[in-house]
């Protein structure tokens, strides 16, 4: 069934002819008496405008990409109710110091009514460094919590029911390590694995494209990758073994279509390499997961959302044979834009948070961060993310939004809007496979260059003003010295952390430590074999994030990226 059957074709004929007179008698008479303010508009991503829309920008548009909520293409939201069942998962992410200190802040939360934990690692953790390691040096829970052992993740979920509540985990190059303590720590409790739920952002090649944190090449970190998807499959049916990343990739400058595109690129590279290991499809699609920002185009946002699950639906059924409606059903967190917040006029951030949470909910998310008004400064201080919390709190109280699944879905804007999308990402798509496919565009750093462009671009329309940011480059005001509560970093961190490190290797069984990383070795050279069991093996014993990293570093050397121009 056509999108257009509700209209035969002379009632589009009378459509088209009434909306050329009135483009030519309304709509010129005005603007002689009051003239628009642009000669031409465009979304954020520099897709054209319209003044308005009507049934004629839909009439290509099968009733079969639209569809129903819960059922391919999930255009309309991955679940047939949506928020009529459960609201999303309100996820503020937290982490800084110490894991006793991150979980303290974790009980807070909970308490403030949060329903799922998300975690900030340090610079060290993040690159596989021991905090005692010269490079840590300044750097020993700064950003983020530092965790070293399997000590450290114990204390970092005290008193938290993992079986009760999600866990996502923000962290790529050492995702594989975390994740094996935290199955370690689950084990040590006696969970049934497919009682745990949650993510592990563990999206290796968006690091290469974007954000640039990451320690092997680019080939064996997406063996790893595989590895966790692998283990994941067999064992953690509840539990996302990665969570394919878009929002780095906006925050590092591209536009929503690169976004959506770019991200599609890598979940290809991922699913292929996990099926020719012989995983199933439908036995590891139902756990991919997302993570895309909302920023702050409005309706481009809620658009890129639906496209972005039509496009991977088709992916998976088309491309990888899919049977199963939950492997291409895309479930996404979104966390509103860091990059918007800005340090003139802070108040006002909420605000910018507000909308771009309200587009991530009228898109579908399944789970959203919203940020705090001081993050522009530092790690936002309890105030600040309790603000955060009840910003989703009153979207999902107060406004009845959640009682309509996809509301927005059928307007000639919001559909038009999505196809475009969708037509612009399968256009990259058909560009990357053209060169090569996504490894290929990596080592030529084709999504760099793209990301580099968009973000100069932006760049030079805020600076000209084009690009309005309010406080920034209108209605800017003579700012006064700022006083901000902002979150303190306590000195001594770094020696604590070094002290309890050092208490561990002197505890452990240095011999069973040694004997195990030897076997890691010899592991890592035959590509066939998984790490995952003998990575829980060796932080069971005690071996640090820096003991495994350093060993596989021997093997695979490390990184350096071609710099792109």
């Amino acid at each position: 069934m056509n999108r257009t059957d509700q209209y035969d074709p002379a009632a589009l004929k009378h459509i088209e002819k009434e909306f050329d007179q009135w483009e030519k008698n309304e709509v010129s008479s005005f603007i002689k008496r009051a003239p628009e303010s642009q000669s031409e508009y465009t979304t954020a991503s520099g897709m054209p405008t319209k003044r308005t829309y009507t049934p004629l920008d839909v009439k290509d548009t099968a009733f079969e990409d639209i569809g129903f909520p819960g059922q391919y293409p999930f255009t309309r939201g991955p679940y047939p109710t949506m928020y009529r069942g459960r609201n999303w998962t309100m996820r503020q992410i937290a982490g800084f110091g110490t894991a006793r200190e991150t979980n303290g802040r974790f009980k807070y939360l909970i308490a403030q009514g949060q329903t799922g934990l998300s975690i900030d690692f340090d610079m060290p953790t993040l690159m596989g460094y021991d905090s005692s390691h010269a490079m840590s040096q300044g750097e020993v829970g700064r950003e983020g919590v530092a965790i070293d052992t399997l000590a450290d993740m114990e204390e970092l979920f005290d008193d938290i029911d993992l079986t009760k509540i999600s866990v996502s985990m923000t962290i790529n190059p050492s995702a594989w390590i975390l994740y094996a303590m935290y199955i370690a720590l689950a084990q040590k409790r006696g969970y049934d694995l497919n009682d745990l739920s949650g993510t592990i952002q563990n999206d290796i090649l968006k690091e290469y494209i974007a954000q640039k944190e990451w320690i092997f090449p680019v080939r064996p970190s997406v063996r790893l990758v595989r590895d966790c998807i692998q283990y994941g499959s067999e064992n953690m049916k509840r539990y996302n073994a990665i969570n394919i990343s878009g929002y780095h990739i906006s925050e590092a400058g591209s536009t929503a279509v690169q976004e959506v595109a770019y991200t599609m690129a890598t979940t290809m590279e991922y699913v292929k390499t996990a099926i020719d290991a012989g995983v199933d499809v439908n036995e590891f699609g139902p756990r991919l997961s997302f993570f895309f920002v909302s920023q702050a185009d409005f309706f481009e946002e809620i658009a890129k959302f639906r496209a972005a699950r039509r496009v991977y639906a088709k992916i998976m059924r088309e491309k990888f044979g899919a049977t199963k409606p939950e492997a291409s059903r895309l479930r996404f967190h979104a966390q509103t834009a860091a990059a918007t917040l800005t340090k003139p006029q802070y108040t006002i951030n909420p605000i910018r948070t507000a909308l771009q949470a309200l587009s991530a909910v009228l898109g579908g998310a399944q789970s959203l961060h919203t940020n705090g008004m001081d993050e522009a400064f530092a790690i936002p201080t309890e105030e600040a993310m309790r603000i955060a919390l009840r910003t989703q709190q009153i979207i999902a109280y107060e406004t009845n939004i959640t009682q309509v699944v996809d509301p927005l879905g059928g307007s000639y804007y919001v559909e038009n809007l999505t196809d475009e999308i969708e037509r612009e990402v399968w256009k990259i798509l058909d560009e990357v496979e053209e060169l090569g496919g996504t490894l290929q565009c990596i080592d030529d750093g084709y999504f760099q260059r793209g990301i580099s462009d968009s973000a100069y671009d932006f760049a030079l329309r805020k600076a000209s003003g084009e690009r309005p940011v309010i406080g920034v480059n209108m209605f800017v005001q003579e700012e006064e010295d700022v006083e901000i509560e902002t979150h303190p970093h306590d000195p001594e961190t770094e020696r604590r952390q070094i002290e309890r490190l050092n208490r561990v290797k002197d505890n452990r069984d240095e011999e069973k430590v040694q004997r195990l990383l030897r076997q890691l070795k010899e592991q890592a050279e035959d590509e066939s074999v998984n790490l995952m069991p003998i990575t829980i093996e060796l932080v069971k014993e005690g071996a640090s994030m820096g003991d495994i990293v350093e060993t596989l570093k021997g093997i695979w050397g490390t990184y350096r990226e071609k710099p792109v121009i």
